[in-house]
């Protein structure tokens, strides 16, 4: 109690009198569950209904929404709000079981993981030559994350980190990387980069109902029934992330893993649950993948002979860049970097704002032509906005048009000087940006929930092998590259964070290939997410 009441330090001398009240809410969590029936359901709701939920879906459900619920009914002003947001957050860190819960202090530990991880894998020492030849870096970035919050050192749940890295440097990463980006050399490399690209695509949308399929044949308790509760809502989110990415992920968690009206405290928590699982299954399957991948880019030149593949666009587009970036390679100097900050952050800021005022206009679109007379409802007549395609397809999420501003504004800056300044380590900042990014991903995983529930894997698994086998079919019929069938899969699977990684470890002047592939995945993720989920659906057995 003593650590409590210094935590809310932060109160200014007027709101000390608040401090009993979240101190009893902390000490005394029957009084929420005393609270009267209707109030839990209606704090669930209004959560439920926000019009951007989808920008924070990746939060769970909280545990503890009944001493939220008590202290918000108690301060329902609105003039109270923020304080209130800060009250919460106190009372959140301290339901934690977390060790440390300082976003500051966890931040730092990510950049000494990071900073040991990039040391060892440069080192000559045998030991690590010998681990990094087996296990791939990236995988390390995000494994050794994830044990943070194994062993309850960090609450992921409880921490700002991932709003941060998603929002302030992913937009910067991608407008870092596709600043020095030659266009006119990526479209020489012909069509067969973007048919491995949607045949990943098809791998996934496909793959999913194959592998429910599958396994409801030989283990239907591990599929279930279709119902609020059923497995492949949990599925559709995956469907999400391995098309498009985050954005897409959260469209799908908003669209098909939302509790239905009336829904009780056990389905809430029960979804909760199993999208917590699914963060899982999604990482863990597509981080082996990757593992292999990055395994094949040391054979690259031998897939190819298999495939009979002609890789010398890759080759002249390498050879390229690589002329460029020696052209205009340079010593940086403080004027240099705080102008990479300028462009990365700065466009940033402009993707926020046209990102904002953007999906604000579709929502308010969407509401306006949305019919509010009930008698029109009545009569048979469809309530539902005839835009309201454009929230299923993504384009009224920020976040969908975050990300495309910002590579798009990267994509024009590369017809202006400014393109020079990748000679000043533009790529090489972002590339410490999106491994924080990763590093900070790595941390929500839950590692434990393998053993938990090994049976959404194994439905994971069979749903990748048969995305990874269409690729290898495809790309040997078609006799792409080995570079067009990894960087077109991380497109799908690994989004932003990933295809510009896998594409930089064939060669750093290749990484804008796969932020261009990984933005078309964006815009495809929620439509082949749907489809996808709509028929795991149609493999699900009926409830009873």
């Amino acid at each position: 109690m003593k650590n409590l009441f210094l935590n809310l330090t932060f109160l200014p001398q007027s709101a000390w009198f608040l401090a009993p009240l979240i101190a009893l809410a902390v000490t005394m969590p029957a009084i929420g569950q005393d609270a009267s029936p209707e109030s839990e359901p209606t704090v669930a709701k209004e959560s439920s209904s926000e019009s951007d939920v989808e920008e924070d879906a990746e939060q769970e459900a909280e545990p503890f929404a009944a001493e939220i619920g008590l202290l918000k009914d108690s301060f329902p002003d609105d003039s109270d709000s923020e304080l209130v947001k800060e009250l919460t957050k106190t009372l959140k860190q301290h339901k934690s079981k977390a060790l440390i819960t300082n976003d500051a202090i966890i931040f730092g530990i990510l950049m000494v993981i990071l900073g040991l991880i990039f040391w060892t894998s440069n080192s000559n020492i045998g030991l690590f030559k010998l681990f990094y030849k087996v296990v791939p870096m990236l995988l390390v970035c995000y494994f050794l994350p994830s044990l943070l919050t194994f062993f309850e050192l960090v609450d992921h749940h409880n921490s700002n980190l991932y709003y941060m890295a998603t929002r302030y440097l992913l937009p910067a990463t991608l407008v870092l990387l596709t600043l020095s980006i030659d266009l006119k050399e990526i479209f020489k490399l012909g069509p067969k980069a973007l048919i491995m690209f949607l045949t990943g695509t098809a791998g996934v949308v496909f793959g999913g109902p194959i592998a429910v399929l599958i396994v409801s044949f030989f283990a239907p308790d591990i599929i279930g029934v279709d119902g609020p509760e059923a497995v492949w809502r949990g599925l559709s989110t995956v469907a999400g992330s391995w098309i498009g990415g985050g954005a897409n992920q959260a469209a799908m968690q908003v669209v098909f893993m939302s509790p239905p009206d009336g829904a009780t405290a056990a389905t809430e928590k029960n979804l909760g649950d199993l999208y917590s699982v699914m963060i899982a299954v999604d990482v863990f399957v597509a981080e082996i993948w990757m593992l292999f991948l990055l395994l094949g880019v040391g054979k690259a030149d031998a897939i190819d002979r298999l495939f009979k593949a002609d890789s010398s666009s890759i080759r002249r587009l390498q050879e390229k860049m690589e002329k460029f970036s020696q052209k205009v390679a340079r010593v940086p100097s403080a004027t240099d970097l705080m102008v990479l900050g300028a462009i990365g952050f700065g466009a940033t800021a402009l993707a926020h704002y046209g990102g904002s005022e953007i999906s604000t206009y579709v929502k308010e679109l969407i509401k306006a032509t949305t019919p509010q007379d009930v008698g029109s409802v009545e009569a048979g007549v469809s309530a539902t906005s005839p835009w309201a395609f454009l929230k299923s397809l993504g384009l009224a999420s920020s976040f969908f048009w975050l990300i495309v501003i910002s590579t798009t504004i990267g994509i024009l800056l590369s017809f202006t000087p400014l393109k020079n300044y990748e000679g000043a380590g533009a790529s090489k900042l972002g590339t410490v940006f999106i491994f924080i990014l990763v590093a900070v991903i790595g941390m929500g995983m839950d590692i434990s929930a393998v053993a938990k529930h090994p049976g959404y894997f194994l439905v994971g698994g069979i749903w990748m092998l048969f995305h990874v086998g269409l690729m290898f079919l495809v790309g040997w019929l078609i006799r792409a590259p080995y570079f067009f069938l990894a960087v077109g899969s991380k497109a799908n699977i690994g989004g932003a964070a990933s295809a510009p990684v896998v594409a930089a470890a064939f060669h750093p002047s290749l990484a804008p290939v796969g932020v261009l592939l990984a933005v078309l995945g964006y815009a495809l993720g929620t439509y082949g997410a749907m489809v996808c989920a709509w028929m795991m659906q149609a493999a699900t057995p009926a409830g009873g």
